[in-house]
């Protein structure tokens, strides 16, 4: 399943207008995402990897053969990195994991070029609002929640596209 959802995450970036440069992944897992853009973006000069957890920076970097990708721990809410850094932000199954969605997304927008994107592909379905009065209390399941969180970071354009099954979906969003 995973590798359906970051297969289809590169298709969509291979779409855009413009080759990003400069690719930040918010929740990077293993990689795959990255590798797959590095192969489709052989212009990009810059392609990073984030994760908040260790050992998937540590799976990853055992995989990785591309001097391209860089990869390294750190959390969506706080990322390292100066701002208009990145080109293109993309982030795939890791969105509902993030303490914080809303400062994750101003992150995401603060490391964000002008005329950059946004990729998000996570669990995002009108099925799942029941989901929110419980455990997700605060996470925005549902794609109108998802696109308050996203016009209140500073994202003015926001597209929505099939994902993954029923209740994972895709957003682009631009500042």
């Amino acid at each position: 399943m995973h590798a359906d959802i970051a297969g289809r995450a590169a298709e969509l970036v291979s779409s855009l207008d413009e080759v990003p440069r400069r690719v930040l992944d918010v929740g990077c897992g293993t990689g795959l995402l990255l590798r797959m853009l590095a192969e489709r973006l052989p212009g990009a000069e810059k392609l990073v990897g984030i994760d908040a957890a260790a050992g998937m920076i540590s799976v990853a970097s055992s995989k990785e053969t591309e001097p391209r990708i860089g990869l390294s721990t750190g959390v969506a809410e706080d990322l390292p990195f100066p701002d208009s850094t990145f080109d293109l932000v993309v982030s795939t199954t890791s969105f509902d994991h993030w303490q914080d969605q809303g400062a994750g997304l101003g992150e995401c927008a603060r490391v964000l070029a002008p005329s950059g994107h946004l990729i998000l592909t996570d669990l995002f379905s009108r099925w799942l609002a029941p989901t929110m009065i419980g455990g997700h209390r605060g996470h925005a399941r549902t794609r109108h929640r998802a696109a308050l969180l996203l016009r209140s970071a500073g994202f003015s354009t926001v597209t929505w596209y099939r994902g993954y099954a029923l209740i994972i979906g895709t957003v682009m969003a631009s500042k």
